[in-house]
């Protein structure tokens, strides 16, 4: 259970927020809207097709009980569950990005970034994640200020065995106002 609930708060928030941390020089910052976004993750499967990620399917399996919990954990770092259609919400202000703690879970994470492109339209990098046994290409391209996608390919090795997936994620942005959402907060962050 923990281990979707760490997928799911780092994989569901922004294009990098997985990944991409602890990059040389200053934080960067998305040239996108602060306020409440949407964010819809897939996998390609082996024939390049998007499809639900794993952790869907999972989180359908677990009991009520241990599914609230985990809603509560995630809610109480600015994340909301997954819906029915895989989409989570969070609440990023512009102070969390430009604080960088939108990067935090993956810094916590032990990983490391180096950007190839950094640009207002475009964002490539590598990443290494020691901890996690897992190295990562990705690139997210900004379609504008309230939109964006990322496609994340990772070659990890758990249990002795190397497997490479690919995600998807894309990037909705909702409303300057968060409503009942409250601002993400990485572990380590508190306000």
């Amino acid at each position: 259970m923990r281990l979707i609930a760490i997928r799911l708060a780092a994989s569901s928030v922004l294009p990098c927020l997985a990944l991409a941390v602890a990059a040389a020089g200053p934080l960067p910052v998305p040239p996108v809207k602060p306020g409440l976004w949407e964010v819809r993750m897939s996998v390609l499967d082996a024939d390049g097709h998007e499809v639900a990620a794993p952790e869907q399917a999972a989180l359908s399996r677990m009991p009520p009980e241990a599914r609230a919990r985990m809603a509560e954990a995630m809610k109480a770092r600015g994340v909301s569950m997954p819906d029915a259609n895989g989409a989570t919400k969070a609440c990023l202000t512009k102070e969390t990005f430009e604080a960088g703690a939108w990067q935090q879970v993956a810094s916590d994470a032990g990983c490391t970034t180096n950007f190839s492109t950094q640009s207002a339209t475009t964002w490539k990098w590598h990443s290494s994640c020691t901890t996690l046994k897992s190295q990562s290409d990705g690139e997210t391209v900004f379609n504008n200020a309230e939109s964006y996608k990322t496609k994340v390919t990772t070659t990890s090795t758990v249990m002795g065995k190397t497997k490479t997936s690919t995600r998807m994620l894309q990037g909705k942005w909702i409303a300057a106002d968060c409503g009942d959402v409250k601002p993400l907060t990485p572990s380590g962050v508190r306000k």
